[in-house]
């Protein structure tokens, strides 16, 4: 114990983690990268030819931030999802309960995890595709808070979906009709400055846009929104779900019977 905190049982929780998705790791770290690398040589195929950039960047280049970005936190939501989730499914969540650990911990085990999962795949995705396509970082403490931002919210979304969650078909629904519109509709892949007044309005509402914005900048010192009003935007988003994690935990909801 570190004072009120249980630092071995935490550390416990995180490092079962981390062994679940190290033994699946081509599926779960290199899987990401070759996706990645295959989304750049499409469009690389479908549109540099034409000489196209974004914002003055060229295509090729303003894609990198944005994938990376994008595998990290698809991965980081996979990870907290799926391992919940999965120990509901095989009944064992009471091994996980019963320690003693305080929703706080048990929430911290899960999302550290997670994010260190997404912030591999970030972290190799990117170094892949600078090997293709060189890029010089304008500004690394940013990027590494977006990222880090990024990969948290990630978790903490997946964690509350596997706890709401009663079976498979619940989390790949989310997934599949929330997660990825947001990711793809954020400016993933084109700047947000090309679409209609109306729509530059709408996806300031989407908080991935901010994430994705925030890291483009610190790779390139180019942003479509306001720095400022993303940083806050992801720090109050990361400490509600967090709290909200730590109270779905403390409540028992659809974990206890």
């Amino acid at each position: 114990m570190l004072g009120y905190w249980n630092i071995i049982g935490t550390w416990s929780l995180y490092r079962r983690e981390i062994n679940r998705f190290s033994k699946s790791y081509i599926q779960n770290l290199f899987a990401p990268v070759i996706t990645a690398l295959l989304f750049l040589s499409i469009f690389n195929l479908a549109f540099e030819g034409e000489g196209r950039s974004a914002s003055n960047i060229p295509f090729s280049q303003f894609l990198i931030p944005g994938l990376a970005l994008m595998a990290g936190m698809t991965g980081s939501f996979a990870n907290s999802s799926f391992a919940l989730m999965f120990e509901k499914m095989i009944r064992c969540i009471p091994d996980t309960l019963m320690p003693p650990l305080s929703p706080g911990e048990l929430t911290a085990g899960y999302i550290f995890a997670s994010s260190t999962r997404g912030l591999l795949v970030t972290a190799m995705v990117g170094f892949s595709i600078n090997i293709f396509v060189p890029v010089s970082v304008h500004s690394w403490p940013i990027m590494i808070f977006y990222a880090l931002g990024a990969v948290l919210f990630m978790s903490l979304l997946g964690l509350i979906t596997s706890i709401w969650a009663e079976k498979i078909d619940h989390v790949a629904s989310v997934n599949n009709f929330i997660i990825l519109p947001l990711v793809f509709l954020s400016g993933t892949f084109y700047s947000t400055k090309h679409l209609p007044d109306l729509f530059q309005t709408i996806v300031l509402f989407n908080p991935i846009f901010y994430i994705i914005d925030g890291f483009r900048f610190g790779c390139f010192g180019y942003a479509d929104g306001s720095l400022e009003l993303g940083a806050i935007t992801i720090i109050i988003l990361n400490l509600s779900l967090w709290f909200f994690c730590v109270y779905l935990f403390r409540s028992g909801y659809k974990l206890k019977s």
